[in-house]
C-alpha cells in the first residue's frame, strides 16, 4: 500500500527512532508498504519517520542511480544491485575524507542542497530476519545510507548546509510546512489541514 510521506515540519521528523523486535506490530506489511511508497515516489530510500513511525527502521534501493554514465562500469553495477532493509542500525564509524554531493528529501520536496559526507560507513544492523551483521559501505551506497540514518536520529540534510543557505530556503520550507506545495506523490503535510 502507497503511503503519505510526511511533509517537513512535521514533529515526528524530529524524534530519535525506537530500536523494535521481531514481534513489531505489522513489520513485515510496514516494510513492504514502505518499498512501494519510495518507489512511487522514485525516491532511493525511506525512513520509517517518513512514514510517521518514530522506529529505527529504513529501507534503501540504489538502482536509480546506476544510470549516471559518469560512474564507472562496477559502480553501475552495485548500485544497480543494492535493495536492502536496515532495522536498528547503528553506525559504527564513518572515515576518510568528506566529499560533497547534490541531496535532497522526499520529506522536502523542491529542495536540493550540497551536503558533505565521509565517503565510508561501518553499520550494525539487523536485516527483516533479525540476525545481527556488520558491514561496511562506501561510496553512494554509504551516503544513503547516512541520509536515512540521519532521519532515525531525528536529523534532516538541511541540518547539515550553511546558515546562509538555510536562510535561502527558509520560504520553501515554510510553504512545505503548510501544504503549499505540489508533488506527484501523497504526503502529509504538518499543519495543513489535509495532504492531497
Amino acid at each position: 500500500m502507497i503511503l503519505p510521506i510526511v511533509g517537513y515540519g512535521d514533529p515526528v521528523l524530529r524524534k530519535v527512532g525506537e530500536v523494535i523486535t521481531p514481534d513489531y506490530p505489522n513489520l513485515k506489511e510496514t516494510i513492504a508498504n514502505m518499498y512501494e511508497t519510495m518507489y512511487n515516489a522514485y525516491g532511493v530510500g525511506l525512513a520509517a519517520p517518513q512514514i510517521g513511525l518514530a522506529i529505527r527502521l529504513f529501507v534503501i534501493d540504489t538502482a536509480p542511480f546506476s544510470d549516471d554514465e559518469e560512474l564507472k562500469e562496477d559502480e553501475q553495477k552495485s548500485l544497480k544491485g543494492f535493495k536492502k532493509t536496515f532495522i536498528n542500525p547503528r553506525i559504527v564509524k564513518e572515515e576518510g575524507e568528506e566529499w560533497s554531493f547534490n541531496e535532497g528529501c522526499l520529506s522536502i520536496p523542491d529542495v536540493r542542497e550540497d551536503v558533505y559526507r565521509k565517503p565510508t560507513v561501518t553499520l550494525e544492523y539487523c536485516e527483516e530476519d533479525f540476525v545481527m551483521k556488520t558491514e561496511v559501505f562506501d561510496g553512494l551506497i554509504a551516503r544513503v545510507i547516512q541520509h536515512e540514518y540521519d532521519h532515525i536520529e531525528g536529523i534532516l540534510f538541511t541540518d547539515k548546509i550553511s546558515s546562509l543557505k538555510k536562510r535561502l530556503i527558509q520560504k520553501k520550507l515554510k510553504n512545505i510546512t503548510e501544504g503549499k506545495t505540489f508533488q506527484e506523490y501523497r504526503m502529509k503535510f504538518a499543519s495543513a489541514k489535509k495532504g492531497r
